[in-house]
């Protein structure tokens, strides 16, 4: 997994590069992480839609997702806390993939085209192999 992750992500960067594009990584990753959990609180409306009927409790769990990318996305750039939020966001982003699947199941929730809530599945994929690639400890440089 690692090799597939130096591939897409490193070319023929030497580690220095290698570390810096990872440390620019961690910061976009941060920052997203950081943007959608701040939308749980200011648009809680359109979680609440996607929620699955099974989950009790929508409201809670919709701040409570929300408070925990806000939180991950800030330990993900203290060095002491990042790997471990790193591998809480991989947990989080698979805990609030039902809400993914239940929209595509029920796509008259949100109006889109199809490929677009076909998409929103597989881009889950994409962000979980991001975050599991910064629980990774940084290449060391010579």
């Amino acid at each position: 997994m690692n090799a597939i992750l130096a591939v897409l992500f490193s070319g023929n960067l030497s580690g220095h590069e290698m570390n810096r594009t990872k440390s620019i990584s961690k910061y976009v990753l941060a920052s997203f992480m950081i943007a959608a959990g701040t939308t749980h609180f200011v648009n809680p409306e359109f979680f609440l839609k996607i929620m699955p009927p099974y989950l009790p409790f929508h409201h809670a769990l919709v701040l409570a997702s929300g408070l925990c990318e806000v939180s991950l996305g800030i330990l993900l750039v203290v060095p002491r806390c990042s790997r471990w939020a790193a591998w809480g966001i991989v947990a989080l982003l698979i805990a609030v993939f039902p809400a993914n699947l239940h929209l595509y199941q029920h796509q008259e929730i949100i109006p889109a085209s199809p490929l677009v809530h076909l998409l929103r599945l597989p881009f889950q994929g994409v962000f979980i192999l991001w975050a599991y690639w910064h629980t990774r400890a940084a290449a060391a440089t010579p």
